[in-house]
């Protein structure tokens, strides 16, 4: 988010460095880091260099779809949830769209189940040109989530 960038409370978002082409996320200006829904996480090296390989759900309400990651381990911190429970977690390093804007966020991956969204934006991730209009949803467009993944439309 190099340039100006208006955001909605939520936002669809691509993290290409994961694979991941479609995951919706939520805003949060009280969350300093971004976080994303992980599980299955195993720490290995690789030339010296130490990863991490996690699994993800990327999309809400969908535990079939299963994508499998790789990241450089940036960091390990003991990070504060929104209920002030402490936990340490693998920080990341990974480059995020929205819209046609690209930027390199840090991001802890933590186990999210029993969350609503599969990913937070924090604050660290905008910059001074960002504006959050919370009462707005989607203002860089909709993905068609499902069709990125290859699945069909859910039958209502």
């Amino acid at each position: 988010m190099n340039t100006s960038l208006k955001l909605g409370w939520r936002e669809w978002c691509a993290l290409p460095d994961l694979g991941i082409p479609a995951i919706k996320a939520k805003i949060d200006t009280g969350a300093k880091t971004s976080c994303l829904h992980t599980f299955s996480v195993e720490p290995f090296m690789q030339n010296g260099v130490e990863f991490v390989r996690f699994k993800v759900h990327p999309l809400q309400k969908n535990e079939t779809l299963e994508l499998t990651c790789e990241a450089v381990v940036k960091d390990k911190r003991m990070v504060s949830d929104s209920g002030g429970h402490k936990e340490l977690r693998y920080i990341i390093e990974t480059q995020v769209v929205i819209g046609d804007k690209s930027r390199l966020i840090e991001m802890s991956l933590t186990n999210r189940d029993t969350m609503r969204f599969r990913m937070l934006l924090g604050r660290r991730a905008m910059t001074d040109n960002t504006i959050v209009e919370p009462s707005s949803s989607y203002l860089n467009g909709r993905l068609m989530a499902r069709s990125l993944y290859g699945l069909a439309k859910p039958k209502r």
